[in-house]
């Protein structure tokens, strides 16, 4: 396992990476983690917070993160990829408190060999489960062409 930088695993620009490190990753899972604080993308002053329903994008790129650090394993480019949806996304509060260390969990349950697979995902603060999903993402071969062709 290589401790890779965010920015060389997730391919998005900054402000959009939203997640601050890839913690640690296997064949089949993920974690990564990310401090809220005041200048995190999507903070509310209102809520001292960012809004419990950006975790669907944590575990998002929690699963961009494992994928591109296989990539970078394999001496092959990181790729985009969608996400398709999530199914019973449970958050067990309205939003992640600032100054929260938040540690996101991504199990991978399947994968075929059209690029799609689903992930369970967690996002914990300590011990505590603060939100729990399906996340059901896709990654083409040729994922410019596949834009192109579906526009």
């Amino acid at each position: 396992m290589t401790n890779y930088p965010i920015e060389q695993v997730v391919p998005h620009d900054s402000p959009m990476i939203l997640i601050e490190s890839l913690l640690s990753y296997s064949e089949d899972e993920a974690q990564c983690g990310v401090t809220v604080t005041e200048h995190s993308p999507f903070f509310s002053p209102v809520i001292n917070g960012v809004p419990s329903y950006v975790g669907i994008e944590y575990m998002a790129q929690s699963i961009a993160a494992y994928a591109g650090a296989l990539a970078n394993d394999g001496n092959k480019p990181v790729k985009i990829g969608f996400l398709i949806g999530t199914r019973k996304y449970q958050t067990y509060q309205p939003f992640f408190k600032k100054g929260s260390k938040l540690t996101i969990n991504a199990h991978k349950l399947y994968q075929d060999e059209s690029g799609l697979s689903v992930f369970e995902c967690q996002i914990h603060d300590c011990e505590t489960v603060l939100c729990q999903a399906k996340i059901n993402v896709f990654q083409p071969k040729d994922p410019l062409e596949f834009i192109r062709e579906n526009q």
